[in-house]
């Protein structure tokens, strides 16, 4: 892929991210991705990552915006800049309870890309700054 091509691939993920379109995400991976959890762990594969997701659904709505995407000439690699507007819905384990608690928090992603998929996302926002809004 050039750089042109992974910026398109990064405005279909990041669409399919703010439209609910889990699949849709899913079909920008590759089948081994591997996605680092911001203060998480590594997970592997598109099965880790749609539990993930799912998970996600459960505990939190979110919508991004402002969403800057960059990407390396050579197509490897590409990077991510937005505005996370969030509702904390239900309890996450080990996390403050929820309330129904919004907040608004800049965050970033990092991407490997090979065969025309993301091979790896790695995601980062300030848990400090988020449980602060969530009033934890």
């Amino acid at each position: 892929m050039d750089r042109t091509a992974v910026l398109a691939l990064l405005t279909r993920y990041y669409a399919a991210f703010n439209a609910g379109d889990w699949e849709g995400m899913l079909d920008c991976l590759d089948d081994g991705v591997i996605h680092d959890i911001n203060q998480g762990k590594r997970q592997r594969g598109k099965d880790a990552f749609r539990s993930f997701l799912t998970h996600m659904e459960a505990c939190y709505r979110e919508r991004l915006d402002g969403i800057v995407l960059m990407a390396s000439d050579d197509g490897t690699r590409g990077a991510a800049e937005f505005i996370v507007h969030g509702e904390y819905r239900a309890t996450d384990e080990g996390l403050p309870e929820a309330a129904g608690q919004t907040y608004t928090l800049p965050a970033g992603a990092f991407f490997s890309i090979a065969g025309g998929r993301i091979t790896r996302v790695t995601v980062y926002y300030n848990l400090a700054d988020w449980t602060a809004q969530v009033g934890g």
